[in-house]
């Protein structure tokens, strides 16, 4: 697959605060991925110098072969940007707001405007002002905004930040529905690891201004995962502390925890497990990316977990 973003050895200060420093970061064309790490790490800066809108220090960074230092304009026309501050126009509607931007991107579409409309549940409410929407709405409004001129890339900057529950899960299931009919690239800046789980094909971590590990969650699992632990909800109640050499203890209730060295030993253990009593639920507890991740900042940090 074609890469569609390349950096090696990027650096930047503000003055006599060194922000990133020495980032390698790779991003191929119609993935979603997710910038992930705690806030100040970067994240933000980062994306600002992908866009060209600041000058890095020194490295190579490369959009769609272009140096976003020298070809600021050319990158910012196939790219869509989300910030937490979205933009808009508030004493407009939502669809007046839409419409004055798609007038700015010089979108021909006419029917681009009602399309986005339709695509982010925003059609009953196109006429309101935008500052009387909800929080939820307002994103969405600024994700329609940002597509108005089909860009190849996306990037969004916290973009569930304020989001109940539902809105979250919504937002979230527009990007992923997008990205799949477009194949748009997706850059999506957070610190919130649960939400991007489902639909990040890969991730990178942003760690003290450098990128600490980047992969898909099989290839972060495969290196970061020695020991996999499943909680099973089971009638079995381990006696030696083993079963089938697998170390195993009683969490609570009928709930039993087992360390194995893969997720492949899963099957032996349930099919011994079902010999003899009924398993009610199978659930892995330290492979998901919050897992994951810590660990990738405990071994970038050098601390040793007990």
């Amino acid at each position: 697959m074609e890469t569609l973003i390349e950096v090696n050895g990027l650096a930047k200060s503000f003055g006599k605060q060194l922000v990133l420093k020495n980032v390698n970061f790779r991003v191929k064309k119609g993935e979603i991925i997710g910038l992930l790490g705690p806030n100040g790490a970067g994240k933000t800066t980062f994306i600002r110098l992908l866009n060209g809108v600041i000058k890095s220090d020194s490295g190579l960074v490369r959009v769609k072969g272009l140096d976003p230092a020298q070809n600021g304009d050319e990158i910012r026309k196939i790219s869509g940007i989300v910030t937490e501050s979205a933009g808009l126009y508030h004493q407009l509607s939502g669809k007046e707001n839409l419409e004055f931007f798609a007038g700015l991107y010089g979108v021909k579409d006419k029917g681009r405007v009602e399309g986005l409309l339709e695509l982010f549940d925003l059609k009953e409410h196109q006429h309101k002002q935008a500052g009387k929407y909800s929080t939820g709405m307002r994103k969405r409004l600024a994700l329609a905004k940002a597509l108005l001129h089909k860009p190849e890339i996306l990037f969004l900057d916290e973009p569930t930040n304020g989001l109940d529950p539902d809105g979250i899960e919504q937002v979230l299931s527009y990007l992923k529905k997008y990205n799949e009919e477009t194949g748009t690239t997706i850059i999506i800046c957070s610190h919130v690891l649960h939400q991007l789980e489902k639909i990040c094909d890969s991730f990178a971590f942003i760690e003290q201004g450098t990128i600490a590990e980047q992969g898909t969650l099989a290839e972060l699992e495969e290196k970061y995962v020695e020991v996999l632990t499943v909680n099973v909800n089971t009638t079995f109640q381990p006696a030696q502390g083993e079963f089938l050499g697998y170390p195993c203890r009683i969490i609570s209730g009928n709930m039993v925890a087992f360390d194995l060295p893969s997720k492949h030993a899963i099957p032996e253990l349930l099919q011994g497990l079902l010999q003899t009593d009924p398993i009610f639920s199978v659930i892995p507890a330290n492979n998901d990316l919050q897992s994951i991740y810590f660990q990738v900042r405990r071994k970038f940090n050098g601390i040793v977990h007990q």
